[in-house]
């Protein structure tokens, strides 16, 4: 049945994304994407644009979305209810034990040697946006086939969000309308 499936898919994602949504990415890459075939690279990157455009916890937004996609309303429901039960357990759980033994040098330790775990997690889902953003979903990146403009937008978005510091909301509907405006430039060139 596909909503035990789903369910199952999104809980192994709660159970295994530490350290939030763009840690969660690269999970529920593999199961959507590889493992289950329910999306294509082109419908993940879409995934993950939504996820981050909308309300709430990235990886629970996803979860959503590919519920939704595959199965309607119950399959959004099996999907969100596998992402947030492994992370309601655990928490639970860590939470009375931290506070029980926080001062531990060895619980600091563990916490201390899983931040460049995460590090690598979201460095992973990042780079593959952008490879799938700047060359779509083919296996080889040649410089003949990068999209120019996103690359342009790329730079531009991070520039105005390091050095000037412009709110993230802003950013991304500059790169929105910025976008609209290259592709009708574009259209009218190619026409």
């Amino acid at each position: 049945m596909i909503y035990i499936q789903l369910f199952f898919s999104f809980l192994q994602v709660g159970l295994f994304s530490f350290g939030g949504g763009y840690a969660a990415m690269p999970l529920i890459q593999n199961q959507v994407v590889i493992q289950n075939g329910w999306l294509n690279m082109a419908e993940f990157t879409d995934l993950v644009t939504i996820s981050q455009m909308t309300p709430g916890p990235i990886a629970i937004n996803a979860a959503t979305f590919v519920g939704i996609k595959v199965a309607g309303m119950l399959g959004a429901i099996a999907t969100t209810l596998g992402c947030i039960f492994p992370s309601c357990v655990i928490v639970t759980i860590i939470a009375a034990l931290y506070f029980k033994y926080q001062s531990m040098t060895f619980l600091q330790n563990v916490l201390n040697t899983l931040r460049p775990a995460v590090v690598a997690m979201i460095a992973a889902a990042g780079i593959s946006i952008l490879i799938s953003t700047f060359w779509g979903s083919r296996t080889a990146i040649e410089f003949a086939d990068t999209k120019w403009s996103f690359v342009l937008l790329f730079g531009s978005c991070f520039v105005l969000l390091r050095k000037w510091k412009v709110s993230p909301i802003w950013v991304m509907i500059l790169a929105g309308v910025a976008n609209v405006i290259i592709s009708f430039i574009i259209e009218i060139i190619h026409g």
